[in-house]
């Protein structure tokens, strides 16, 4: 019989140059100051988490253990340099042989150096996205798979679909099962394109950014000797927003950790929002679990946000079952209570976040220094115009603007064809959606049907868009006159279309001709709806990564297009919308602006002043997400980092009315989490036009209003 006798390195008593007690509050002492074995930090929002991590490693450092005995893995490389950065400026010397980095970059340095256990050469190339795709590209072809013909997923959309299964650690038929269930019938294919994409990687010499993370992992559970090796070298391994880590990174480090287990991971199960991408919210939860003799560590003094905010953030999450119950403190004085203003419509909710923003300007609160979030894209279009019209400078921090989407641009361009048959832009871009049909085949298309085509009449060729008086406001024009059907002419052409994409040309004319249909010309959300569920649908989920988000994307067009009377009037909205975000777009950096951002987008950051808007319920939480208590607490998580986003102010806020099917108004319910909070948290705004009635004094709420004067009293522009 043996036994493993562990040999403790002797260590004199340290001499410490940092008085941790002093720069630490008594939470984040404790966990800094933890003794060997694993831990689990939970640090609130806004609770010094980074401060901590730098603190835990400047005191691993002072306390004898060898920089390159310490490995920190974070998510992002600013993180990682700004950690380094000031572990360097606490201690001064040298600290290049600490092992800090992202997961990507600490795991190309180690395959590096094993890479030929692997089949590689360690001067492997690393393939980014492009590549990946091109690489795939090669793969389709050789598989003798016709992509658009079969419907096949191109080599973005199915990139996504292998980035996925490697992440969350399953098959690739499980992840198709799972969350691509309209490939099944082509699962083989798949499968195969994926095993020759493996192979082409090894044979090419090349990883994809998965697999520094992939091949790390298969290198220490098929190689017991380079595993024992970095669980002896890594003494301790610290974790940074250990919430977002999906399955595998999960594995590699109780791999990496599993001799000793000395793995402090910080996070925040209370802002674990990426599962879309992912991110397992199990693991923060189960990390005891898994290391039994866990210490867990509560952070829970906040030096961000007032003690109002605080209440209510605290009662926004107090609602979820699958949580480390937690507490946040304020360490500042007193504010102003949260407001909540329910508005009559989307239009007056952007009127009061406009108008009060430029209040809070003139009271000496920057643009910059404020934020809108909201849940989509589509929660901040009438926003948009208000601020435009206000002349408010705002910048979108959501990625690319969402009228620049390839896939709001597919369906637009069937819409604008349906009313306008000679435009040609939208033409080529639909035929171009169809197999076999390039630039020239478009061109070739294009002719034939301008030959048969008759040019629009004066009345169709009139301008969509005619300004009105003084007041500023657009007038929209009726809709156009009745013209013969198009589809006819789309048969009479069929003989010209390239024979990969006669099927795909039937089944489009076929679409043309059910939008051509009276009843659904002029009914913008209809026409969404149909060529969504006969065309676009299949469409997204074969050509384009994030297909689920995309789909939902559309989904909300639909709705934004049911408050407009004809196909037309929508048409010049998206036109409008469009050169809005164009002219924010060429905003300089300099200028100051309000930012307007999702709120997995505004994660991390902190503003003076937050708005948060469209809380109604299907829109906040979303009604997709609302299948299961899994997805509902998530939703509540995401609410939850929405308001701990501020600082000294919080608007919340939702309209009463939003247009429905039928181009009328529906009800609409506040917010699920809302009706979760007490009404002493907040204080209730009762928004009126200057001119209109006072508010009903029979109310039994107590309700501040800003100020509301005559026009003349109104904050000029800025």
């Amino acid at each position: 019989m043996s036994r493993d006798y562990v040999l403790q390195p002797f260590q004199p008593p340290a001499e410490l140059r940092i008085d941790y007690q002093r720069e630490l509050n008594a939470q984040q002492f404790a966990a800094v100051s933890a003794p060997v074995g694993p831990a689990l930090v939970l640090a609130g929002a806004g609770a010094g988490k980074t401060r901590t991590l730098i603190y835990r490693v400047a005191w691993l450092l002072e306390h004898g253990v060898p920089a390159d005995r310490i490995l920190l893995l974070t998510f992002t490389n600013k993180a990682a340099r700004e950690m380094m950065q000031r572990v360097g400026e606490l201690l001064g010397g040298d600290l290049s042989r600490l092992w800090g980095g992202t997961f990507h970059s600490v795991g190309m340095r180690i395959l590096r150096r094993h890479a030929d256990r692997l089949g590689y050469r360690a001067d492997f190339t690393i393939a980014d996205r492009e590549d990946s795709k091109d690489l795939l590209a090669a793969c389709i072809v050789d598989a003798g798979i016709e992509v658009k013909e079969s419907r096949f997923p191109k080599p973005e959309a199915l990139s996504d679909m292998l980035s996925l299964a490697a992440n969350k650690q399953r098959t690739v038929p499980q992840m198709l099962a799972s969350n691509y269930p309209s490939f099944l019938p082509i699962e083989d294919q798949i499968v195969d394109v994926a095993s020759r994409y493996r192979e082409r990687k090894r044979t090419t010499g090349a990883m994809d950014f998965d697999d520094l993370i992939c091949l790390w992992v298969r290198l220490l559970r098929e190689h017991a000797d380079i595993r024992e090796l970095y669980q002896r070298r890594f003494q301790h391994l610290l974790v940074d927003e250990y919430q977002d880590t999906n399955q595998l990174q999960s594995d590699l480090i109780d791999l990496v950790a599993g001799a000793n287990h000395n793995v402090m991971a910080v996070g925040d199960d209370s802002q674990s929002i990426y599962s879309w991408r992912g991110a397992n919210f199990a693991n923060i939860l189960e990390f005891p679990k898994r290391h039994p003799t866990a210490r867990v560590y509560k952070i829970e003094t906040n030096y961000r946000s007032t003690p109002e905010i605080l209440s209510l953030a605290n009662a926004v999450i107090a609602a979820n079952t699958r949580q480390f119950p937690k507490q946040l403190q304020a360490a500042r004085k007193a504010g102003i209570k949260p407001v909540l203003a329910v508005c009559g419509d989307a239009s007056e909710q952007a009127v009061f976040v406009a108008q009060r923003a430029l209040e809070l300007r003139d009271e000496g609160v920057s643009l910059n220094r404020m934020a809108v979030l909201y849940r989509s894209h589509f929660h901040a279009l009438e926003l948009q115009l208000e601020l435009t019209r206000r002349n408010i400078p705002f910048s979108i921090t959501s990625g690319i603007r969402f009228f620049e989407q390839a896939h709001i641009k597919d369906v637009a361009a069937y819409l604008k064809f349906v009313i306008n048959p000679t435009d040609e832009l939208a033409f080529k871009r639909l035929v171009k959606m169809l197999p076999g049909i390039g630039g020239r085949g478009a061109d070739k298309l294009w002719n034939e049907f301008r030959n048969l085509c008759p040019p629009p009449t004066p009345a169709e060729a009139a301008p969509l868009v005619e300004p009105s008086d003084n007041d500023g406001i657009l007038e929209i024009a009726t809709a156009p006159p009745p013209r013969d059907p198009v589809a006819p002419l789309l048969v009479r052409i069929a003989p010209k279309v390239p024979k990969k994409a006669s099927v795909g040309w039937a089944q489009f004319t076929a679409t043309i001709s059910q939008c051509e249909d009276p009843g659904t010309r002029n009914d913008p959300a209809a026409l969404i709806r149909l060529v969504v569920e006969a065309e676009i649908c299949a469409y997204i989920e074969a050509t384009y990564e994030n297909s689920r988000n995309r789909l939902e994307d559309l989904d909300q067009l639909a709705s934004y297009a049911r408050q407009f009377t004809t196909t037309v009037e929508f048409l010049t909205q998206l036109a409008l919308l469009s050169n809005a975000e164009t002219e924010a777009k060429a905003s300089t950096e300099e200028e100051e602006r309000l930012k307007l951002s999702t709120v997995h987008q505004a994660k991390g950051l902190e503003f003076e002043v937050v708005f948060v808007i469209m809380l109604c319920e299907g829109m906040f939480p979303s009604g997709r997400s609302l299948d299961s208590i899994e997805g509902e607490e998530e939703e509540r998580r995401l609410f939850y980092v929405a308001v701990t986003r501020a600082k000294n102010e919080l608007y919340l806020s939702y309209p009463l009315l939003r247009f429905a099917g039928g181009g009328g108004n529906g009800m609409q319910l506040g917010s699920r989490f809302l009706e979760e909070l007490s009404k002493d948290l907040y204080e209730e705004w009762n928004l009126r036009p200057a001119w209109g009635p006072a508010p009903n004094s029979g109310s039994n709420r107590a309700a501040r209003s800003p100020s509301h004067g005559s026009d003349e009293d109104d904050p000029e522009p800025f």
